[in-house]
């Protein structure tokens, strides 16, 4: 009996759509997802092992290991090849918002494989906040990986492939499809999706050519501007905060006198520049704190005539409180017999002065009269 003619219209055109649809997907990735999705499944394969032999006897974790290794790959791959459908199913069902990252979807598929593995003993005993589980997950991961148990690549081929069959809006790999190879060829060098390594010296990271300028803003090798602004040629970023800290010409540092009360911070490049400028409120600060018992006013006085005198040069030469109390009190030593001079010339002159000759002889007579 033939078959009716609409039936194998719509199987030669399906055929043809075969035919026609393009041979050559790119299928690159996110390489960082993908790495981190592998790691993923050690952890939660290692995780199973666990949680499915505590509490037996006659079973290990290394014992069921391969076993439960393949169980895990044949779940995890079905769950993510019917995914679309199911999320297209549950969609209105759903009340809270579900992430749509291939690493957190594929993460509920490894969380609910090792949910079907774990035995009773595991399910009501509270084990699953035991510290000694994590403890042994982890031993468990690090005797995988030092015996080769399941390859890295290994691991990022179905990555790649859970990847793909979850990440419907093409965020996270290519879905660009070719019908010639040579087409493929020429888009390969210029996907967002291919993996670049890092051009700075001593960064060997390596990244999709989409997310260059986003590791370009956190490669600690990348050599940048002092964020102090000082005139260093650039400081690698992973130096940054030691520079910056440490040596900087820029460097916020406390002024010498913040002993004696200048609460000022300032680059430490600028500090004789700060010191020269507020001489007189470091002088002050000095004077304070060695009179008490004199008043503003008198130290205010003080200070200036400190400055006027014709030995401000050796205040001016004072860094530091101790240097300046030694300064203030060698230019006083100084001061005073100049003082003493300025005084003994003028009651000279007083007394050579006409009225001072004429009150003497005044009061010479009186006095005579006096004794009279």
């Amino acid at each position: 009996m033939d078959a009716p003619a609409a039936d194998m219209e719509h199987e030669h055109n399906k055929i043809e759509s075969e035919e026609k649809a393009p041979a050559h997907p790119c299928g690159l990735c996110d390489t960082e997802v993908v790495h981190k999705i592998a790691q993923m499944l050690l952890e939660g394969l290692a995780a199973a092992c666990v949680d499915s032999t505590t509490g037996a006897i006659f079973r290990t974790r290394a014992s069921v290991a391969a076993d439960m290794r393949k169980e895990m790959i044949e779940y995890v791959t079905q769950r993510s090849e019917t995914f679309v459908a199911d999320t297209f199913i549950l969609e209105d069902r759903m009340e809270e918002e579900v992430s749509d990252h291939p690493y957190d979807i594929t993460s509920d598929f490894v969380e609910d494989f090792i949910a079907l593995k774990r035995n009773l003993w595991g399910r009501v005993s509270g084990w699953l906040l035991n510290e000694r589980r994590e403890d042994w997950v982890d031993d468990m991961v690090q005797d995988m990986e030092l015996n080769k148990f399941w390859l890295i690549n290994q691991r990022e081929s179905l990555a790649q492939t859970l990847l793909k069959n979850v990440d419907l809006n093409n965020a996270f790999h290519c879905g660009m499809k070719f019908d010639v190879a040579e087409e493929l060829e020429n888009h390969v060098p210029q996907c967002k999706f291919r993996s670049v390594i890092c051009n700075n010296e001593g960064c060997n990271a390596r990244f999709i050519a989409d997310h260059t300028e986003k590791h370009d803003m956190a490669c600690p090798f990348k050599i940048i501007p002092c964020e102090q602004k000082c005139s260093s040629d650039g400081i690698m970023r992973r130096e940054m905060d030691r520079h910056c800290l440490t040596v900087c010409p820029m460097k916020l540092v406390n002024c010498p006198f913040y002993p004696v009360g200048c609460q000022s911070s300032v680059p430490k490049c600028t500090m004789d520049q700060h010191i020269s400028e507020n001489l007189h409120d470091h002088l002050l600060h000095i004077l304070r704190s060695t009179r008490r018992a004199v008043s503003s006013d008198k130290l205010e006085g003080l200070a200036k005539q400190l400055e006027k005198s014709p030995f401000s040069s050796q205040l001016a030469a004072a860094c530091d409180p101790r240097s300046l109390i030694s300064a203030v009190k060698g230019v006083e030593a100084k001061l005073e017999p100049l003082q003493m001079e300025v005084v003994n010339v003028s009651h000279e002159e007083e007394a050579h002065s006409p009225s001072a000759s004429s009150a003497s002889v005044e009061e010479l007579h009186n006095h005579n009269g006096d004794a009279k």
